[in-house]
This record gives C-alpha cells, structure tokens and sequence, in this order.
C-alpha cells in the first residue's frame, strides 16, 4: 500500500522540532566552549534580533552595536544558562535590557542615521503599489513609528514583543519579568493608548 505524502503542517512541524533539536545541541555544545556551535546560534538569531533592536533604537549604528553586544554578553553568560525558558525568549532579554541602556545614554545626543519603521518590519517581497496608495501607506507607517514612541517604555515593550517580534504571552512575561496578567494589562493599555493617539494626530 502506498503511504499518503506528509501534509504541508507536518512537514513544518518536523522541520521545527528539527531545528530546536539541532539548537539544543549548539547550546550544549557551545555552553562547553564551542565557539563553532555558538556561531550557529548567532547565525539563526541575529537577523530577529537585530530587527528588533532597529526597532526600538531606531538608527542603524547603535542598532547593530547593541545587537554585537547582546551575543557577547551571551557567551559570557551562556555557562549559567540553565534553560528555563527558550533561548530566544533569554536573547530577547538581554536585548531589550541594552537598548534600554543605550536609550538612556543617548537622550543628550542627536542621532541622524535613523531608521524608518519600513525598513526593519521582516515584510515579504511584493508588487510595488500605485503612487498615491504608496503615499499613504508611508504617511501611516511614519504616524505608527511616532505613535509608537511616545508609548512609555513598558507598554512599548509589551506590544513590539507581543505583535511585532510574535513572541508568546508568557515568553513576553519572562523577557518583562513580569505576570502573563501583567502583559495582558499592558498590551491592551498600548493598543488602547495607541489608539487615542492615532485619533487625536
């Protein structure tokens, strides 16, 4: 009897499990000293990371910078790593907590090699659009970067892990250290905020 094809799902499924296998081994490896396994790491991680450090830095300079020392402040940590939440979710940690350094060192200085919102959102290839439906999708993703910015820093935090990075309620909590309640409360007072402040411009 000929077996049925795999569906589409499970294929994604088995490559996924595959990968965090795979991963679980680079950071054995790597927690041993295996520099070659810890670069597989970055290699994997970086490109998430980095968008996401663009988007909270908003220039490109002090984006990578942060983003080279999030790695390197996770080799040095990475003997004490023990687990309890998923690598990514520790990554995104160290992250937030060095944009957030970065963020407040820079406030005296102007920074003039800013990043648009458009330029670091992972979007998928796509036809361009007519010029005036470009027009005002740039017009909206300027506004949203604005809005975005006068949120206060928890509530920002909240809402870029939750729907811009994808991560989990309870993966935010851990990175907030924080309740899951506590990023529900916080996500909502974003959107809700967010929203005022759309009106209102």
């Amino acid at each position: 009897m000929t077996a049925l094809p795999a569906s589409p799902d499970l294929l994604l499924a088995a490559e996924s499990e595959s990968a965090e296998d795979a991963e679980q081994l680079w950071l054995r490896a790597a927690q041993a000293g295996d520099v070659a396994a810890f670069e597989k790491i970055v290699r994997r991680h970086e490109e998430r990371l980095l968008a996401f450090c663009g988007r909270w830095l908003r220039c490109a300079e002090d984006a990578r910078e942060v983003c080279q020392d999030a790695f390197v402040r996770a080799w040095q940590a990475l003997p004490e790593f023990e687990g309890r939440a998923r690598l990514s979710t520790w990554l995104y940690q160290i992250a937030l907590n060095l944009c957030r350094d970065r963020a407040k060192a820079r406030l005296t200085r102007q920074q003039e090699s800013t990043l648009p919102l458009e330029e670091v959102t992972q979007a998928p290839l796509c036809p361009q659009p007519a010029p005036d439906a470009s027009a005002a999708l740039q017009s909206d993703l300027q506004k949203l970067e604005r809005g975005m910015a006068v949120l206060p820093e928890k509530l920002r935090a909240a809402l870029m892990l939750t729907t811009m990075e994808g991560l989990s309620h309870e993966e935010c909590a851990l990175v907030l250290g924080c309740s899951v309640r506590g990023v529900e409360g916080r996500v909502y007072r974003a959107r809700q905020m967010l929203l005022e402040w759309w009106a209102a411009e």
